[in-house]
Formats: C-alpha cells, structure tokens, sequence
C-alpha cells in the first residue's frame, strides 16, 4: 500500500514571494517583447539571433538551438521558417550528418541583430538592470545560481 506524503502548502510569504516572482516574469517578459516590436521581432526570434550571432561561423545545428532556447525541435523549425521568409536565417545541411541541420544567420540577420542589440539592452537595463543596485543585483544571482543549476540538472536527464 502506498503512503501518501503530505502537501507541504506555501506559508504566506512563501505565496507572496512565488507570486511576486511570477508576475515580474510576465511583466518583465511583456516589456521586453513589446519593446521588440518595433522591429518586427518576438522575444525568441531575438533569442536565436544572440545564439547565432554568438555562436563560430553564426551557426548552430538545430538540435543544439532548440535545446539552447528550450524550445521542441517542430516548434523551433516552426519559427526558424519564419525567421527565413524575414531572411535572417538559413538552413544548411550538416555534412556530417545527413538528416543535420543547420541554422545559420544570414548577413541582413546579422545587420538587424546590430541595429536592435542596442535597443534590447536598453530595455533590459531600464527595466531590470537600474532597478536594482549593484550589490542587490549581485544577492539576486546568488539566490538564482542555485536554482538554475538544479533545473539544469533536472533538464539534463531528459
């Protein structure tokens, strides 16, 4: 016979904080895909430029982006179509490996990834960044390191 655990329920600061937490999420996350608009761009279409734009030859095979934006591979092909009608991105094929792909970022994707790079970072820090002082900014990542790296964890064995 199973033994069933008891619901350990959120305490009132506990719900406070969770609640906080998630509503600066959805709020900050609005913000900062309305601040994208303008240039015609959603939050994870900027998020696979930066994985590009960073990454040698500003290609990335497409398993490896998915899994970097946390995105399914049908959702990320899904998006990475559109991202092509626009001609930021291109697929090339992995010599490797037959059925590879790559997403590749194209010069035009390049150049939007340099003309709004500056507008997004003026968003996160007006939004985000100044709120907050240095040494606050500072407790906030080490309260968050530990967290990431347990869902990372978690991630992992998938």
């Amino acid at each position: 016979m199973e033994t069933e655990t008891a619901t350990r329920w959120l305490s009132d600061a506990e719900q406070c904080a969770w609640r906080t937490h998630l509503e600066v999420n959805r709020l900050l996350t609005y913000q900062l895909e309305k601040d994208l608009q303008p240039f015609g761009l959603t939050i994870n279409d900027y998020e696979i430029l930066v994985n590009l734009s960073e990454a040698g030859e500003h290609r990335v095979r497409m398993s490896d982006l998915a899994a970097a934006t946390l995105q399914s591979k049908s959702r990320l092909s899904h998006q990475i179509t559109r991202m092509e009608k626009a001609g930021l991105v291109r697929r090339e094929n992995c010599e490797s490996d037959r059925r590879g792909l790559f997403a590749v970022l194209t010069g035009p994707g390049l150049e939007t990834m340099r003309k709004v790079a500056p507008h997004h970072v003026d968003s996160v820090r007006r939004n985000f960044i100044d709120q907050l002082s240095p040494e606050e900014l500072g407790t906030l990542r080490e309260f968050l390191a530990p967290i990431a790296a347990r869902l990372r964890e978690e991630r992992a064995k998938r």
